[in-house]
């Protein structure tokens, strides 16, 4: 079931949000045909926000090397980056935008500038739980400080851009199963962990984490 949810009138994106688990593919076709309606001027930008089923996803730098175990379910996603765990406790927002025109501090047709966008958008959207979210150079994602100089990603980000409309968006780990990542190398990167709210002793729900999200949006893209 999803559930739309009313916006500003204007430009303002739609916002749904899915209950239950959407299975990947079912996600991947969605999109699909939402970024061509978008195109075709005959439907409205998206933020859409979901869980999955426990799944891998490779992007387009996926190795083969870095898919430690099969645990759960692969899809090749189409999207930037590499390997990606989605599953219960986490929050997926694929963001559907027409980049072809500016939002907010997004200049029109700045991939970088949109990318750096999506990144501040998790780091505000942690802040109003007091979670300190940092930029990593050369490290995709929102990264948060541990002790003994540990650091671990909270937020993943990969994205896909056809046609100037984007489409998927961000991960923030609310309260995942942490052990499901130890199957892939997450992003190719493993001299680092991974951690979620709850794991940093927040136990933030799904709807609270939705709602700093909603928060945080007009604050970046306007």
């Amino acid at each position: 079931m999803t559930l739309t949810l009313s916006t500003c009138a204007g430009t303002a994106p739609e916002w749904q949000v899915s209950e239950g688990r959407t299975p990947y593919p079912e996600a991947l076709a969605a999109m699909a045909a939402r970024i061509a309606a978008i195109r075709a001027g005959t439907a409205r930008e998206l933020v859409w926000l979901v869980e999955h089923p426990p799944s891998y996803t490779a992007g387009t730098s996926a190795r083969p090397e870095d898919l430690r175990e099969a645990r759960f379910p692969t899809f090749a996603a189409g999207r930037g980056g590499q390997w990606t765990y989605h599953g219960p406790g986490q929050r997926t927002a694929y963001v559907m935008l027409d980049l072809a025109r500016p939002h907010g501090a997004v200049r029109a047709r700045d991939i970088r500038a949109y990318v750096h966008a999506l990144e501040e958008w998790l780091i505000r959207a942690l802040d109003r739980f007091n979670v300190r979210g940092e930029r990593r150079a050369g490290r995709i994602g929102i990264w948060v400080a541990g002790p003994g100089g540990r650091e671990d990603k909270i937020g993943a980000i990969g994205v896909r851009v056809t046609r100037w409309v984007s489409w998927h968006g961000v991960a923030l780990n609310v309260d995942p199963d942490l052990s499901h990542f130890s199957g892939i190398v997450p992003c190719g990167i493993a001299e680092h962990g991974v951690t979620s709210l709850h794991a940093l002793g927040i136990p933030a729900t799904m709807e609270e984490a939705d709602a700093a999200l909603m928060a945080a949006w007009t604050e970046v893209f306007g």
